[in-house]
């Protein structure tokens, strides 16, 4: 027994021995730690902070050392945080060879564990968003209005005689995912209460009644990878899989979707046969340029339904919280209507909802882009993944492997970029937009050094210009539509934060009543 135990203590001090060796020579041992110690097992203790104080985190590196790196503890790894101009543009111009943005998402969202090794592996869906969806915005935002002008006026049923309080979270969850989907699945599957199925169900194969059921599904996978990766990531990356299989809320979502989707798919299938890729009423959707892609690459039926529904993350996630932060920095303005209003009506009575309509809401536009500087979705962007060992332009060397960030939310509230940083400003970017030569630029969807709420570089949000038209129809028909207060005290509903992510309060209310004079 006494060799027994010799023999385990031997195990045990050599354990300790390599553990301590690998974090004495380990090169990140070199970047600054913020947050607390980086002593092996302290350091746990900083990466439990980091889920609860992350922001102030952010800002303390932010301000120690600004223009360089410094790293901070999270549960599975170490997070180098780059800040600064120079090193901003520095790592959106590396090639993916070097720091990938890929890798890096993936990481974020655990997408192997949360959607799907294939979606994880060949990520084409990207560049469907990115080409195919932009392309088309102009012949899209016609039913997207549609969906959107339903979707709002049954989750916001205010008459014009007394003020409604509405919870703006789940409303904006719901008309985002039935906006959205209008363009990703079409009808009916959108519109669960529509009297006016005009597309053939021929193109769909829905059967009656599954839509409600889809809209369910989208938000709740949307909901589940949120809830999955953040659990997910508590865990070193050998148990992973194992706790992926565990939570596994998400990947459920998917199968169930497959049996909503399938008619869909397979209607479509038999049409591409029967008459190749174009036929009459082809539709014009995400599910038909998914399949496009999909059915070329041999994928099945449930990869191709866990990209439909990885876009739905995507789309609903983020663009339910912006919209969702603008409306209650409207409610807490109210004053703003008025400006809004005079510059929305004449557009949409001489264009009418269009993309060049909605180009020209230069306020909306600023008004939403403040928003988005003011909270955004995380307190970080610009994610990358270390593929190789890199030197940075400050010196700085990362090794193969390291996740690195920006730091978003102290830029974009620092006083030496933007003037009264912390104070919302609604005008701020459409008075520099009318200095000459600048007309073009600080749009919603513009990124610089100085603006990274959809990164920067080659690897800006691909599906920015659908959410920003996106956001600017939905704020503008509300603001043409309601007059809008806060509820209560009137106070602005505090964010929640949770590691980097940044949350609007999801049981505020907003007072909505319907305007008399409506457009």
């Amino acid at each position: 027994m006494a060799s027994l135990d010799l023999a385990w203590y031997h195990y045990l001090a050599v354990f300790v021995a390599i553990y301590f060796a690998r974090w004495f020579f380990d090169p990140l041992r070199a970047i600054p730690t913020v947050g607390g110690p980086s002593l092996p097992l302290l350091s746990y203790l900083a990466a439990v902070r980091w889920i609860r104080y992350g922001k102030d985190m952010l800002q303390e590196g932010y301000d120690k050392y600004h223009g360089s790196v410094f790293k901070v503890a999270m549960l599975d790894q170490w997070l180098v945080v780059i800040s600064g101009p120079k090193l901003v543009e520095d790592v959106a111009k590396r090639p993916d060879t070097e720091l990938s943005f890929h890798q890096a998402a993936g990481e974020f969202v655990q997408t192997k564990y949360t959607v799907g090794h294939e979606a994880h592996r060949d990520p084409y869906h990207v560049n469907i968003v990115r080409e195919k969806l932009t392309r088309n915005l102009p012949a899209i935002l016609p039913d997207m209005m549609d969906e959107l002008t339903a979707a709002v006026q049954e989750h916001i049923p205010a008459n014009d005689n007394e003020w409604l309080g509405v919870n703006v979270m789940r409303a904006a969850l719901e008309i985002v995912a039935r906006a959205s989907n209008r363009v990703f699945v079409g009808l009916p599957a959108c519109e669960y209460q529509s009297t006016q199925c005009v597309l053939p169900l021929r193109l769909t194969g829905l059967p009656s009644g599954r839509d409600r059921e889809y809209l369910n599904l989208a938000i709740g996978f949307t909901l589940d990878v949120n809830r999955d990766r953040a659990t997910i990531s508590m865990f070193p990356s050998f148990m992973k899989p194992f706790i992926g299989r565990i939570v596994g809320s998400s990947a459920k979502n998917v199968r169930r979707a497959i049996p909503i989707l399938k008619p869909i798919m397979d209607e479509r299938r038999r049409m591409m046969e029967k008459f190749g890729k174009d036929w009459p009423d082809r539709p014009n959707d995400m599910i038909q340029w998914i399949m496009d892609e999909g059915l070329s690459r041999n994928n099945t039926d449930q990869e191709m339904v866990q990209r439909v529904l990885l876009v739905n993350f995507a789309a609903i996630h983020t663009s339910s919280n912006s919209v969702t932060h603008a409306i209650y920095h409207l409610a807490e303005r109210p004053e703003c209507l008025i400006p809004l209003r005079e510059e929305i009506e004449p557009i949409v009575q001489g264009e009418g909802w269009t993309k060049n309509a909605i180009s020209h809401m230069w306020k909306v536009d600023s008004f939403i882009r403040e928003s988005q500087r003011m909270n955004g979705i995380n307190t970080v962007s610009l994610m990358r993944k270390a593929q190789k060992d890199v030197v940075l332009s400050d010196g700085t060397f990362i090794p193969r492997g390291t996740l690195m960030v920006a730091a978003a939310t102290p830029l974009h509230h620092d006083e030496h970029v933007y003037t009264n940083a912390d104070a919302f400003d609604p005008w701020r970017f459409s008075r520099q937009r009318e200095r000459e030569g600048e007309a073009m630029k600080h749009q919603y969807v513009n990124t610089s050094v100085d603006y990274i709420s959809f990164g920067h570089g080659k690897h800006a949000c691909p599906g920015r210009f659908f959410a920003a038209n996106e956001l600017k129809a939905m704020l503008a028909y509300i603001v043409l539509n309601f007059d809008i207060k806060l509820d209560g005290d009137g106070k602005w509903p505090e964010n929640i934060h949770w590691g980097p992510a940044v949350i609007p309060d999801p049981n505020a209310r907003v007072l909505f009543r319907k305007r008399k004079a409506t457009a």
